[in-house]
């Protein structure tokens, strides 16, 4: 099996391509309220700046419990920098790429084999009680 690293960038960058990534902590949020049903996948990203930021950790904390509530996967990763290359576009992606959330895809299309592997570690992972991985992105 590939690394769990590659294979979520392989995911990231297919729901990029159409069109199933929300970046940011309030847009997660908010996708998470309005149409939980849609979200396949969470990702958190820790930087310097989260160990200085309550808010954003009380954020996490929010999010996580929520995943776990409605048998969402989520992974963390120690590389937002990274993160933000892989999934920002915008300008302003690139400031709040601490929250990533992948949608499932539309109904009769394709789905995504590296986010199925990505469900597999994730499900391994819990029989092994880490609620939370640690995924390491692969370089460029």
């Amino acid at each position: 099996m590939q690394s769990p690293g590659k294979s979520l960038k392989e995911a990231l960058l297919c729901a990029q391509n159409e069109d199933r990534l929300t970046v940011g902590v309030y847009e997660s949020a908010k996708i998470m309220t309005d149409d939980l049903d849609s979200v396949s996948f969470c990702v958190l990203a820790m930087d310097e700046e989260f160990e200085c930021d309550i808010a954003l950790q009380i954020h996490f904390t929010l999010i996580q419990s929520f995943c776990f509530d409605n048998d969402i996967s989520i992974v963390r990763v120690s590389d937002m920098q990274r993160l933000a290359e892989i999934v920002g576009d915008k300008a302003e992606q690139l400031e709040d790429a601490h929250c990533v959330l992948i949608t499932n895809p539309a109904e009769g299309s394709w789905e995504d084999p590296s986010l199925e592997k990505l469900h597999l570690f994730c499900e391994e992972s819990r029989r092994l009680n880490d609620w939370v991985p640690e995924i390491s992105l692969p370089e460029r």
